[in-house]
């Protein structure tokens, strides 16, 4: 695996794969890489003929200087673990070189934004996300770019972007991965002392329990919710929010009449976490399907 700084060098470096026509993959990431990137890394390695890893701490999606400050930051581990799960490079780019003197221009998604993250962070979140998303792409050229279903409005978002920009790039999204008690996989997890980890357990106890209402039957959004909530009282833990909205749009919904993405975030002491689940209303002549291990599934936006 080679390591690169530059877009002069990573372009240079891709060249001939360009030229051969073999199939570029991007797995854009921040670091700190956990078992939800390396199967986005691992799943890019079956797919194309390149794979290409960014390693880039984005400060301008950061709302909170502390949060960029307590970020987990281990280059040398995060390219070890990209080497051995399948990259052929990683692009390990400065500020500088991604933001250079005089940068003076954003990429701004309207409408999808405005919710949910974009609500609880600001506008300057999902400027600063669709801004460098776009500029990686641009940089990196690949046919195919990889995200996870964690963050499931970033999906939208950037799906958006790319249709709306025309960007020629395909967006694939691959499941939440979690671990064995439900958590999902987020590089904020390190940062959880025991006690906070274990409150932690209120996201995944509140997919379990909205996954298990909408099951029995029930299509009131404000019903699941109220369950969802309930769930999360044992930990200690409220919702900054927790809302059930479409998946495309993002509008909230009233009743859950078809698939419905039940998104939400908490802090558990100093630490932010986001989560979500794809659910889908029964139909009295189709019944849910009887799930095999844990309650909860994977949003596919």
């Amino acid at each position: 695996m080679r390591t690169v700084r530059t877009v002069q060098g990573l372009r240079a470096v891709l060249e001939p794969a360009r030229h051969d026509g073999l199939a570029i993959g991007l797995v854009p990431t921040m670091g700190a890489l956990h078992e939800g990137h390396l199967s986005l890394i691992r799943h890019a390695r079956r797919q194309c003929d390149r794979v290409v890893v960014s390693l880039f701490v984005n400060p301008s999606q950061f709302n909170e200087r502390a949060d960029l400050e307590r970020y987990p930051r281990s280059e040398h581990r995060d390219a070890e673990l990209a080497e051995q799960a399948g990259a052929d490079i990683l692009f390990a780019p400065t500020v500088e070189e991604v933001y250079p003197s005089g940068f003076a221009t954003a990429v701004e998604v309207l409408g999808v934004t405005e919710r949910l993250e974009g609500a609880a962070r600001g506008s300057e979140h999902f400027r600063g996300v669709a801004t460098v998303v776009t500029k990686l792409l641009c940089m990196a050229l690949p046919d195919v770019a990889y995200f996870g279903q964690k963050d499931a409005q970033q999906v939208v978002v950037i799906r958006r972007l790319v249709a709306d920009l025309n960007l020629p790039v395909q967006i694939e999204a691959l499941p939440t991965v979690r671990e064995p008690d439900g958590l999902a996989m987020s590089s904020r997890n390190a940062l959880l002392d025991p006690h906070e980890r274990s409150r932690a357990l209120a996201l995944p106890a509140a997919l379990e329990a909205a996954v298990g209402l909408t099951a029995a039957g029930e299509s009131s959004a404000q019903a699941i919710l109220t369950a969802a909530r309930e769930a999360m009282r044992p930990f200690a833990v409220e919702a900054e929010y927790l809302a059930l909205v479409d998946p495309e749009t993002l509008e909230p919904l009233e009743v859950l009449s078809g698939a419905g993405l039940l998104a939400l975030a908490a802090r558990i002491g100093a630490v932010r976490l986001i989560d979500n689940v794809l659910l889908q209303a029964v139909s009295p002549t189709h019944p849910a399907p009887q799930s095999q291990g844990k309650a909860i599934s994977t949003c596919s936006v």
